[in-house]
């Protein structure tokens, strides 16, 4: 399946996107589109400490490996799908790579998640395991996966298809995809539901951020959270009383506009 080019995302979705948490995501897109397998299994951060990302979707499809078709499989052979992919993948992508789940490898190294860096890539999301863990997590470039393990992919895996449709830790991920990470896990958000989803989303989190002061005041949990509309209204209220507030408090303006 090609890449939607018809639904566009602009930088400043994409922005407003990065500021919303994947638990806000994971919790929107069950409310909006029912969709309760958007978040990618098993994908957790080498380094919790740079984790956030955002991007389209770059997919990159696994088979088993044959061994009569190792030579294809090689990081070194200019057939490889893994290859070319490294050499071509565009600037701010998020690579995606189904390894069907298997950890008995590792899908990359420290000196190709550095090209992956070089190119400006935004991220790199695997359900398989990766190589060169300490490495890759001292390097700039975020990276999701399900361990380490310093076997080399061509022993259990063929990289077969670039830019098709994939399943990645139980998540279709198409490409043009929008993929959000963080510290917690990694979300997929199709292309005609991100600018909903990062509009609702942003809202959503301020909502939070004022029954979370609420609740530390004293406020019950139970009257606000997960906030319902009479919650919303109730933040509404507060920030419209706080908009006075900030107006009252400013000095009047001169003559000169200053």
């Amino acid at each position: 399946m090609a890449l939607d080019e018809s639904v566009v995302v602009d930088d400043a979705t994409l922005k407003m996107l990065s500021e919303v948490s994947t638990n806000t995501l994971a919790g929107l897109l069950i409310k909006i589109a029912g969709m309760r397998t958007r978040t990618i299994r098993r994908a957790r951060p080498l380094n919790p400490e740079n984790a956030r990302f955002v991007g389209p979707a770059y997919t990159l499809r696994n088979v088993p490996v044959r061994e009569d078709l190792t030579d294809r499989a090689s990081m070194v052979s200019p057939k490889s799908p893994l290859h070319g992919t490294v050499d071509r993948i565009p600037p701010g992508s998020v690579l995606v790579i189904d390894m069907l789940g298997d950890t008995t490898c590792g899908g990359l190294g420290d000196v190709m998640v550095a090209a992956l860096a070089v190119r400006g890539v935004a991220a790199l999301v695997t359900d398989g395991a990766m190589r060169d863990g300490e490495a890759i997590a001292a390097g700039s470039l975020p990276v999701f996966c399900n361990g380490v393990n310093p076997a080399p992919s061509n022993r259990a895996l063929l990289a077969a298809g670039v830019q098709e449709m994939i399943g990645c830790g139980g998540v279709l991920v198409v490409p043009g995809d929008i993929v959000v990470g963080d510290s917690d896990g990694v979300v997929v958000v199709p292309r005609h539901l991100v600018a909903q989803v990062a509009r609702e989303g942003h809202e959503l989190e301020e909502v939070e951020r004022w029954i979370k002061s609420e609740v530390e005041k004293g406020g019950r949990a139970s009257d606000l959270y997960p906030p319902d509309e009479t919650a919303v209204a109730r933040f509404r209220a507060a920030q419209q009383k706080q908009s006075w507030s900030d107006e009252a408090g400013r000095p009047a303006r001169r003559d000169d506009g200053t």
